[in-house]
Formats: C-alpha cells, structure tokens, sequence
C-alpha cells in the first residue's frame, strides 16, 4: 500500500505562495514532486479565492490530487460553546471536494453539544479532523479528554497529530503518540528545534533522530502532511525529497 502524502501549502511560506499566485499556483510543484495531495489553507485565501472554492476544486482534481482543508478556527469558543461558523466551513470544505476539514479543539469542556456536532457533521457529509495547537488548548492531557469523549458518543472524529506543536505547550511527543496514536486519522509532519525562547519548524531529517523515530509510534496507513519549511531554488526537487522520504520512512 503506497503511503499518501499531503503538502501543505504554508510549507512554502505565505510570501512565496502569494507572490507566485496564490495557492493554486503551488498545485504543479506539489504535483510533480509526486504528492498525492495538498492542504488549502484558509488564511491564505484571499475573499475573492474564497467565492470560487469549485474552481480551486477542479485544478486540484486537474492535476490529479486529494484535498484537504484546514481552517484556523477552534471547534469550541471560550465559553465552552461550539464555534457557530463550524457549518459554513464544513460547506467550504465540500466546495473544495476536500476529504476533510481541520480545526484545532479550542475550549473544550464538556460533551454537552455533540448532538449537534453530529448533526451538522451527518448533514455536511464531511469528516473532521482536530488537531493539537500551540496554545494551552493543544495540551495532551485535553485531547486525551476530548478523544475519549469522541469514543464514548461514537462521533466520526479523529486527530491531526502535529508532531512538533506537542513541545511548545511542554508536552512530550513520545507520550502523546502512545496515547493518542489509535485516534489519529492525519499526521502534520514536522521537527521542532529551539529558537530563542521557543521552537521553530524544521524538516525532521535535519534535526535529531527523535522526529522520525516517532513516525514509528504513529498509523502507518494515514496521510501524513509536509509542514515543515519546503525552501530551495527548485521546489519541486526539494519538494520531491521530502515526498520520497516520508513515504518510504
């Protein structure tokens, strides 16, 4: 079974992606580096790219890839309550033919409003994917919680396990993969090395061993996406590179 491999589109960095056109334009790189796919990113559509979702659709099929969709919006707001714009995303999202849409947790508190998570996931036909941040919302012990939640109401949920992010709310990777790894239906591949007081994303085989030792701990069958900086005069071999790695490793 070949592993799929997704490229985020902010690997590139906004700059470059801009000034090339937008993310569309990143599509025939992503595409000739072999990936089987790409991850749109809503901060990086302009309003009017927004409005022609379709559009972007037909490019991203055009060049034969899967989509995903990832928003930087929590699923629950800080009064415990679920995000209201959660409808019109998963909307976004099947506009874009994407085979799911990520969100980060946010304040998750309680399972009170699954009810209606699921209604309105059963009547988008999406998939969600939630994904540890680098906020204290990212923690591990609450998306051990949240998981569990998931598990008990037999909601179709499963995580975006980011790698690196576990490091900047001071949580361990290692110890997340053990607890998390049957839950995690996509990877965000990525190494996080220290930079001033923080971290900053770097490609796993430039950094200690550690990074692609936990690939090992993760589902070997689901996507794994590139987020690390993709930089070089030919982005498409660097692109490439990365692409044969993750597939291989």
């Amino acid at each position: 079974m070949k592993r799929k491999i997704m490229v985020v589109t902010a690997a590139y960095g906004y700059d470059q992606v801009r000034a090339a056109g937008g993310q569309t334009a990143m599509l025939p790189v992503i595409a000739e580096a072999g990936a089987d796919g790409v991850e749109i990113r809503r901060e990086m559509l302009t309003n009017a790219e927004l409005k022609t979702l379709p559009t972007m659709a037909s490019a991203i099929e055009i060049f034969g890839l899967l989509a995903c969709y990832s928003a930087p919006e929590p699923l629950f707001l800080e009064d415990g309550n679920l995000n209201p714009r959660l409808p019109e995303l998963l909307l976004e999202a099947q506009a874009l033919q994407a085979l799911w849409l990520k969100v980060s947790l946010g304040h998750f508190s309680h399972s009170g409003q699954f009810d209606v998570l699921r209604e309105w996931l059963d009547n988008s036909g999406m998939e969600l994917v939630v994904e540890n941040d680098q906020t204290p919302c990212g923690r591990l012990q609450l998306m051990q919680g949240f998981n569990e939640a998931c598990q008990t109401q037999n909601l179709p949920i499963s995580l975006t396990f980011d790698m690196g992010n576990w490091l900047w709310v001071g949580d361990s990777p290692e110890e997340a993969a053990q607890h998390l790894a049957p839950a995690v239906g996509y990877i965000h591949v990525k190494a996080a090395a220290s930079h001033r007081d923080s971290y900053r994303a770097v490609p796993p085989d430039q950094a200690e061993p550690r990074w692609l030792a936990l690939l090992d701990k993760l589902p070997a069958d689901v996507p794994r996406g590139i987020e690390f900086p993709l930089e070089g005069q030919d982005l498409t071999a660097v692109t490439r590179h990365y692409v044969d790695l993750l597939r291989k490793e």
